[in-house]
């Protein structure tokens, strides 16, 4: 953008169109703060407990009462090494977020053990099937398991297709490194969200659909290779931060939050974070994180873990971003094994001490947040037949293209009150670049801002 024209207070009041239709007070856009406590049922059968103050607690109340909205619970298809999170459990852990009046977010590994960033092993009932065969089953686990839910009133609010999918999902340790098949994948993933849609149709609900990739350093190389793929119906980003396998700042984080919400037409939320209260054990089992996950700023302690969860999820609205999820708060120390030991690998990073009472760190879930407002820039068409608007509130994604709307081209977003933006608008991507600018300040309520028309 050349040839900025920077506008005083007195014409930026000119720019912002009448916004007497949006009196009324807005409310903050569609949030989720919320908990993965997908370890809680076996946290009970192992004698784990979690107070607040004298009185015992159980977890999805008690998340409720301190803040959260929502609830993650994953699942795999036949987990014959453990019973829990197999979909008999999940009825459980469903059963007991809607009792506590949680939305609740099914996470679908599509596998029989951990699926992750490392690792997407096929179901062994699913290991020997071609591709079609495959997608046909990984259609018919999800649609059944969700007609059966929303049989029982379980229907999830959101459902997430694969779990930090960033390599080929519905495969093998062998393959787990080799570059995505984006044909196979697209099949695989389009039978998924088919079937997350088709039982939404045909039931009480229908679910938002999330796509989950681990660690922000990838995510918008793999969500441009999956829209090319033909991957594009969804509705929700996923993202895992863990400073431990990240090479991004918080900032930058931030960034790759805005770029994503400016280039899809989907919300983006942090849907795995953690956070150490401490570098010390409550057991022999080794913690995953330890000294190796601490960003400067913020100390292994109880507020330098309230500290971090409040500055991140701040960062993550402030950028357009719509929640954080926690991971994991309730698993605690038990006398339990498990395979890697007795314990538990996390019991550091836990919002709950070696007490079982509530680190600072909960109150992340209940601190007040600044919100961004939706925000119209309008352009008015003329004889045009397109319109392009680029600014520093992209981020660098570059120009976006406008929408018709009667005799204006319109750009919704939502950006934080008293941001200063600078804007240009024209009939071409290219044009952009060369386009008069102006810098406005974003006011306090939904506004709609005018800009100059067109050359």
């Amino acid at each position: 953008m050349s040839g900025l024209k920077k506008l005083g207070l007195g014409l930026i009041a000119g720019l912002l169109a009448s916004t007497s239709a949006l009196a009324a007070e807005p409310l903050p856009p569609k949030t989720y703060l919320g908990v993965d406590i997908s370890y809680a049922n076996e946290m009970d059968d192992c004698g784990a407990v979690y107070r607040s103050g004298d009185q015992k607690v159980e977890q999805y109340a008690y998340f409720k009462q301190a803040g959260a909205n929502i609830a993650r619970i994953r699942l795999w298809n036949d987990p014959k090494w453990t019973k829990y999170s197999s979909p008999e459990d999940v009825v459980r852990s469903i059963k007991r977020a809607k009792a506590a009046g949680l939305q609740v977010l099914l996470d679908f590994h599509y596998s029989d053990d951990w699926a992750d960033g490392e690792k997407q092993l096929a179901p062994k009932a699913w290991e020997k099937l071609s591709t079609p065969d495959q997608a046909k089953a990984l259609y018919a686990f999800t649609y059944d398991t969700l007609r059966k839910l929303d049989a029982q009133g379980l229907m999830p609010d959101l459902v997430q297709v694969g779990n930090e999918t960033n390599g080929e999902i519905v495969s093998s340790l062998a393959k787990a490194k080799d570059p995505i098949n984006w044909d196979r994948n697209a099949v695989l993933f389009n039978a998924g969200i088919k079937a997350v849609r088709d039982a939404g149709a045909a039931g009480s609900k229908k679910p938002r659909v999330m796509l989950h990739i681990a660690q922000p350093d990838t995510v918008e190389d793999w969500f441009a290779a999956a829209a090319k793929a033909g991957v594009t119906d969804f509705d929700m980003i996923g993202i895992s931060y863990y400073s431990k396998w990240s090479k991004r700042s918080m900032a930058q984080l931030g960034a790759t939050i805005n770029h994503l919400r400016h280039t899809y037409a989907a919300d983006v939320v942090v849907v795995e974070t953690s956070y150490p209260f401490t570098t010390e054990g409550a057991d022999s089992s080794p913690n995953l994180l330890g000294e190796d996950s601490l960003i400067p700023g913020y100390p292994a302690t109880q507020e330098g873990q309230k500290k971090y969860l409040t500055d991140l999820t701040q960062l993550v609205f402030a950028n357009g971003g719509t929640g954080v999820f926690y991971w994991e708060p309730a698993w605690v120390s038990t006398k339990c094994k498990t395979r890697w030991g007795t314990g538990s690998n996390w019991e550091n990073s836990t919002l709950f001490d070696f007490k079982g009472q509530p680190t600072q760190g909960m109150k992340w879930l209940s601190t007040s947040y600044a919100f961004p407002v939706e925000t119209t820039f309008k352009v008015a068409a003329g004889d045009k037949a397109a319109a392009f608007i680029d600014g520093d509130f992209l981020g660098g994604v570059g120009p976006r293209p406008m929408v018709r709307d009667g005799a204006d081209f319109v750009y919704r977003t939502r950006l934080m009150p008293g941001a200063s933006v600078t804007v240009a608008t024209a009939p071409t991507a290219e044009a952009v670049a060369s386009a008069s600018a102006v810098t406005a300040t974003i006011a306090s309520k939904p506004s709609v801002l005018r800009l100059p028309a067109q050359p």
